[in-house]
């Protein structure tokens, strides 16, 4: 069966806190054992305080350690006595009179749970380290408590740190223990499984809604949008994806106002053509000259479009030929200036040109830069009324190169020069189509700024109509 998104989610959650429980459990269960241990082990040991002090007194009784040994079950009575007087009698009953003979016969593994008591584990060594009492090896046996009688230490008492638990109250006790660790993480496990489902369904739900979204994005729906409830990196990816869909609903209408906009240019000339073919097939007009030449301004006017096309968009993709090397901006500058005086002076414009004394190099192509001043200047000829001034002035400073054009009226509104830069866009009251374009070439020129890693923008003109601002780096090694 094929999960979704929620179910694998939930259990991720529901394992990593399996796991967590079933470690909290397993040390829980290992840390009882372990102290409960220490905690008999430390019993045991100020037990053997209060038997020293017995065996000491015995000792002083009998003179010497020979009834020990003739009678090893007489400790026994000592450790049961030991056991009346501790404070926590009530908890571990009094050990079993068992004799080493009695413990030799218990069978394994009996004698390790049943029979591993304080007579099994105790070692009694006289002065001279040597033992009288036990079976267990002296050197297992860490600490040995001094057994004294008459203000002399007469023996040593030794006991093995039990390596178990061999009592049956122990082990009922850390029994019961572990058992409520069972139920506490069972318990555990199933307020997991409650929560882990509705918080996987929370987490998947933002999942859910931007997998909807980019369905509908996907179908052509470029208005849709998600909705950003937070700050995370869900809700940096919804505020992407209002972006993307922004973006691809501002390009799409772009597309369909740049493909109405080219039906009608292409509209336009093809309409005039037609109708003046028709009219000489039907003799309403003669062919001559003049109606071949019109047939001619129609047939440019159509190639001119079809090339600017072509530019735009070799020039989209960046496969336009830059050969690009440190090139003198100014000769470039000057002489497309040169190549628009003619038609300036025509027009007529009055042409201020502030260019410095010295050579300015940028790294570009030269062929590029001057298909890029020829349409700046050329577009400034044609919208700027007769009798008006162009002024063009070229500076480097701070290791960039700045052109600025700047011509007179008529100017245009905000959101005119907004837009001046958008494809077949044209400010109606300044162009039309027998003078201007089909309004691509500030677009080309935008493509080959950006080309040389530099910026175009238009401004207000103090003039009294648009300045045109280049911005260029300057070649490294000419700053």
């Amino acid at each position: 069966m094929k999960l979704n998104v929620t179910h694998r989610v939930f259990l991720a959650i529901l394992a990593a806190n399996a796991i967590i429980v079933l470690c909290m459990f397993l040390i829980m269960q290992l840390s009882v054992d372990r102290s409960f241990l220490k905690y008999v082990n430390q019993l045991e040991q100020n037990r053997m305080d209060r038997l020293a002090m017995k065996l000491g007194r015995a000792y002083d009784t009998w003179g010497s350690w020979e009834y020990l040994q003739k009678a090893p079950d007489a400790i026994s009575g000592l450790i049961s006595e030991t056991y009346a007087e501790d404070p926590s009698r009530g908890q571990y009953p009094p050990p079993v009179n068992n004799s080493r003979r009695e413990l030799a016969r218990v069978p394994e593994p009996l004698a390790h749970r049943r029979y591993y008591r304080l007579e099994r584990r105790l070692v009694v060594l006289d002065a001279k380290r040597n033992t009288i009492f036990g079976i267990s090896n002296p050197a297992e046996i860490e600490i040995f408590k001094p057994i004294r009688g008459k203000g002399v230490v007469v023996g040593y008492l030794g006991l093995l740190p039990s390596k178990f638990l061999s009592d049956i109250h122990q082990l009922k006790f850390v029994k019961e223990q572990k058992s409520v660790f069972a139920l506490v993480a069972l318990v555990m496990l199933l307020v997991a499984v409650a929560i882990s489902l509705p918080l996987a369904r929370r987490l998947v739900r933002p999942l859910k809604k931007l997998a909807a979204a980019t369905s509908d994005l996907s179908s052509g729906r470029y208005d849709i949008r998600v909705p950003v409830d937070s700050d995370d990196e869900l809700g940096h990816l919804s505020r992407d994806f209002n972006a993307l869909a922004l973006s691809l609903d501002k390009n799409e209408h772009a597309r369909r106002q740049f493909v109405a906009d080219i039906s009608h240019e292409l509209r336009t000339p093809l309409a005039i053509l037609g109708g003046e073919i028709e009219a000489i097939q039907d003799g309403i007009q003669e062919l001559s000259y003049e109606s071949i030449g019109s047939l001619q301004v129609e047939v440019f006017r159509l190639n001119r479009l079809v090339d600017d096309l072509y530019q735009l968009a070799i020039s989209d993709v960046g496969a336009l030929a830059y050969r690009k090397g440190d090139v003198n901006l100014t000769d470039i500058l000057r002489e497309a200036i040169d190549r628009a005086r003619p038609k300036v002076s025509e027009r007529p414009l009055t042409l201020n040109v502030l260019l410095p004394q010295g050579p300015v190099f940028v790294f570009a192509d030269a062929e590029r830069l001057a298909q890029l001043f020829d349409n700046l200047l050329d577009n400034s000829r044609k919208y700027t009324d007769p009798g008006g001034t162009l002024d063009i002035s070229l500076e480097a400073a701070h290791g960039g190169v700045t052109v600025d054009i700047k011509d007179s009226g008529p100017g245009v509104t905000e959101e005119e020069r907004i837009r001046l830069f958008d494809r077949l866009y044209r400010v109606e009251g300044s162009r039309n189509r027998s003078s201007g374009g089909a309004g691509l070439g500030l677009a080309i020129c935008r493509n080959i700024v950006e080309a040389h890693e530099g910026a175009i923008e238009a401004f207000q003109s103090p003039l009294g109509g648009i300045w045109m601002q280049i911005t260029l780096p300057q070649s490294e090694g000419y700053q």
